[in-house]
């Protein structure tokens, strides 16, 4: 019996690697022990301040711009640069009918053939049908003349469209719906890298002694003004911001956001930092940021072709701190964002992710090596 448990034990010459498998489990413990991962303020999921929680990704394509839409204008309402047609009559017959086109000037007088200059901006066409018939009157030319006027042509306000829109230019639009959300649909419609933040820029006539100096100012109300002058007008322009947020504006439904002739109307394009995940991941690289989404841990451990390691579970988020050159780190785990929503931290643009080793990983890396240097004869999972 001693012979036969004699030949069934093993010596260390007859397993020389049992040895081995010590030693390499041992230094790969103890380098897993030594490691240190990222530097700087470490906090967890449930102690991260305010001020770092990334913020939500809003999609502007999603939103309704159909509740930016304003009152439209009163078309029967003459203004500088509309185009009339006037028609007279004086009699029964079609001979005593005159029929003229006319376009309001800038001073707001329509200058009519024979009758003179008629003041008619900011008329209806009924007052201005009364002005120009009193006019023919007063100057002899008609003594109860038929006078009948219509819009042939409304002025159109020319507005420049830059930025995250799909056709940008130069657009005309009709003074009487001149706003926002026309402006918005005359170039396209938002691109797919458009942000929320949109600014007009409207153009107002002012007295020179009444110009700032050619800076931007900053107002309170978001409002902010960039003046120039000329030295050989009286008058001269300046250029009037409005900021809008289109996430509350629709939420809102406030109109109302006009465009005048020569306004330019930017809409933000957003252009995010990629992503990096790191670590025990079967494909460690750069990822875009998806535009207008939101990107959670998991989703960009997805995006990386998964965990590498099937025991690891603890995951740096490496974060810019606000207004500072200065990292901070975010420790979670992965089981717990698959348990609670709120575990599964929301990604900002230049986060890195970085799935950690841990003496668990390290075991298992150490049972792989080993494993293969049995010829992978024994299953390890």
């Amino acid at each position: 019996m001693s012979g036969t448990c004699q030949n069934r034990s093993s010596s260390p010459a007859q397993r020389p690697w049992s040895r081995h498998v010590l030693t390499v489990c041992g230094l790969l413990l103890g380098i897993a022990g030594c490691a240190s991962g990222p530097q700087g303020e470490m906090y967890t999921v449930d102690q991260l301040p305010q001020n770092m929680v990334a913020m939500r990704r809003d999609n502007a394509k999603t939103i309704d711009l159909s509740r930016l839409s304003s009152a439209v204008a009163n078309s029967d309402i003459i203004d500088k640069g509309d185009v009339l047609q006037v028609q007279i009559a004086a009699g029964l017959s079609e001979k005593d009918i005159v029929t003229v086109t006319v376009r309001v000037r800038d001073d707001g007088q329509a200058e009519l053939p024979n009758i003179g200059s008629v003041p008619v901006a900011g008329m209806d066409m009924a007052s201005a049908e009364a002005a120009i018939s009193t006019a023919c009157i007063e100057r002899q030319l008609y003594r109860s003349p038929n006078v009948t006027v219509t819009m042939k042509q409304q002025r159109t306000n020319k507005v420049t469209v830059v930025g995250a829109v799909k056709e940008p230019g130069v657009k005309s639009i009709p003074r009487g719906s001149s706003d926002l959300l026309a402006a918005l649909v005359a170039a396209g419609g938002l691109a797919d890298d458009a942000g929320t933040n949109v600014e007009i820029r409207n153009p107002r006539k002012v007295p020179l002694g009444d110009m700032n100096p050619p800076i931007a100012s900053s107002d309170p109300d978001g409002v902010n003004s960039v003046g120039f002058s000329v030295a050989a007008d009286p008058v001269s322009s300046r250029m009037e911001s409005i900021k809008v947020d289109l996430i509350s504006a629709t939420k809102a439904g406030n109109g109302g956001y006009q465009v005048t002739d020569g306004a330019v109307v930017m809409v933000e394009k957003r252009d995010p930092e990629p992503v990096h995940v790191l670590g025990l991941v079967r494909t460690p690289n750069r990822y875009e940021f998806p535009i207008g989404q939101d990107l959670r841990v998991l989703d960009a451990l997805a995006l990386a072709g998964g965990i590498s390691n099937p025991v690891a579970n603890t995951v740096y988020i490496v974060r810019k701190k606000p207004d500072s050159s200065e990292t901070a780190i975010v420790k979670m785990s992965v089981s717990d964002a698959k348990r609670r929503e709120t575990a599964n931290v929301r990604l900002s643009p230049g986060d890195v992710v970085s799935v950690e080793q841990t003496p668990a990983t390290v075991l298992i890396d150490a049972l792989k090596l080993i494993n293969f240097g049995l010829g992978a004869s024994v299953p390890l999972f």
